[in-house]
Order: structure tokens, then C-alpha cells, then sequence
């Protein structure tokens, strides 16, 4: 059985299936940034959400794609992975950049971004993940990303940097003081999940003032500025992404992405279909 992993800031999709595809089961975990979480948890966490009926013991080949997971980071994660699964021949470790290629683009060249809790983006050559110009994270960038809109949106609440009515409303969703929000954010374990939940509410509310999409636009328009741009020739290339984020605020990203002179291309809401099909195909 080939058993594949995306893993983002917030959750980890799981799919093990049979080479010939026919046989399929599914299930869903935290997410594991190596950053932010240990070893045992991980392995407490796979084995709890481990479905009946699945034994660790039939997965022969692995295929983990991971926020936050760098080359240094791979040894690590492929240790953690063989004390839950013993027998698997092969364990693939990767970013979830080459996940969002993978399933964007299957073996066609291009460039593709993530645009959900976290935001990240690469070129690709078909195979492997080619340049990538590093968003630096949720703390230093992560701009247009689900875990930035919360971000501003909470720092625009604190400093009352937004219109009556719509302090009043987010005060409503936040109920938290001030220092709560700061407490929270500077002191609690995962700021970006905290954050990158108050997406929703946003996309929700984007009819209520202009604040909201005028937001979400800016966070758009910071991606391009600080990171697409900085792509050689990127106009020569379609936009691809996977991420709620891109997925659920389309209408807006798709006006950016024309405005710096791209095309829009596929936009997914999840990679998880794209990969079964790369990794049951090739």
C-alpha cells in the first residue's frame, strides 16, 4: 500500500491506496510542522487517528509532504515516520511546495503557490521543485496567507484601526481583551492556527464593509510585491495554488493576479486528488 501525507500548518490529509488505485482510505490528523511539535507527538497523534482496518504493517511506500519541512528537517521526519509504520520500504520526504506542484501541474512545468494557513511558492520543472523565494514564515512574512488576514486584522482591532461598526463586530468574534490577543499570539503554542482561523470569518463578512475585502486584497497584493515578482519572467507563467485561502477568496485573488499581469490557471483547494493521481500514475 502507498500511503501519502499532505501535511500543512493546520491539519494532514491521509491517503493509503493500492498501486492499481482501486483501493482507498482516508483520514485526517493534525498538522506537523517540525517547528512546532515533537516526535512522540506525532506518533501518539498518527496512531490515534490511525482508522480501523488500516494496520501500519501493509504500507510499503510512503510519500509525506510537510509545511515547514526542510532538508534539515528530513531525517527527522522520516525517523518519527518508521516507528509508526516498520515495514515501509521507502519513506519520501518532502515541502509541501512539491505537494502543491505535484498536484497543480503533474509533469508539466510551471509555477505554483500555497496559499492557506501558511503561504509558500515554488517553480517547477516538471520533477523537482526549482526556485523558491522563501516566505519566511507566519512570524517574518506568510503574506497572503490565511494565518497574515488574521494577523492584520487582529492588529487593526487593537489599534482600533478600522470603522466603528466593523470594531464592533470583530470584537464580537475576538471576545478577548487586547492583552488576551497579544498574550495569546506572543506566548501559546501555534500563533498561525490561532490566527489563520479568523479566514473564515473574513471571507463570511466580505459583503458587510469594504474593510474586509480591502484586506484580503492588500494581503494579495503583498504576496505579489514581496514574492511572485521576485520570480524571473513570472508573468510568462500561469498561477496555480491550492490552499483554502486562494480557493475561497478566488474572485478577489483572481483580480491581483490580473492586475500584475498573469493569467489565472488551476486553483485547488486541496492537493490530495492531484497527488493520488501523480503518485498512482508515474
Amino acid at each position: 500500500m502507498i500511503l501519502i501525507a499532505d501535511s500543512g500548518a493546520t491539519k494532514t490529509e491521509w491517503a493509503c491506496i493500492s498501486k492499481d488505485g482501486a483501493t482507498r482510505i482516508g483520514f485526517f490528523s493534525q498538522g506537523y510542522n517540525p517547528n512546532y511539535i515533537t516526535g512522540t507527538q506525532i506518533v501518539a497523534d498518527i496512531r490515534a487517528n490511525l482508522p480501523q482496518g488500516l494496520s501500519p504493517d501493509l504500507v510499503d511506500e510512503i510519500y509525506f509532504y510537510g509545511a515547514g519541512v526542510t532538508e534539515l528537517q528530513y531525517p527527522f521526519m522520516e525517523k518519527t515516520l518508521r516507528e509508526v509504520f516498520p515495514k515501509a520500504s521507502q519513506v519520501f520526504i518532502a515541502m509541501d511546495t512539491l505537494a502543491s506542484c505535484r498536484a497543480l501541474l503533474q509533469r508539466k512545468p510551471g509555477f505554483a503557490a500555497i496559499l492557506g494557513t501558511g503561504a509558500n511558492s515554488c517553480l517547477y520543472d516538471g520533477c523537482n521543485e526549482g526556485l523558491n523565494v522563501d516566505s519566511c514564515g507566519f512570524i517574518l512574512g506568510d503574506e497572503g496567507s490565511g494565518g497574515y488576514l488574521g494577523k492584520r486584522m487582529i492588529t487593526d482591532f487593537i489599534r482600533r484601526n478600522m470603522p466603528p461598526k466593523v470594531y464592533e463586530l470583530v470584537g464580537q468574534e475576538l471576545g478577548r481583551t487586547n492583552d488576551e490577543l497579544i498574550d495569546i499570539i506572543y506566548t501559546k503554542p501555534f500563533p498561525n492556527r490561532f490566527c489563520a482561523q479568523y479566514a473564515k470569518f473574513i471571507c463570511e463578512h466580505l459583503d458587510f464593509d469594504p474593510y474586509f475585502p480591502e484586506l484580503v486584497t492588500d494581503a494579495f497584493r503583498k504576496f505579489f510585491d514581496r514574492i511572485v515578482t521576485h520570480y524571473p519572467d513570472y508573468q510568462s507563467y500561469t498561477f496555480n495554488s491550492v490552499g483554502s485561502v486562494g480557493y475561497y477568496f478566488k474572485p478577489l485573488l483572481q483580480k491581483v493576479v490580473e492586475e500584475y499581469g498573469m493569467k489565472m490557471g488551476t486553483v485547488l483547494q486541496a492537493p490530495m486528488e492531484g497527488l493520488i493521481k501523480y503518485h498512482t500514475q508515474n
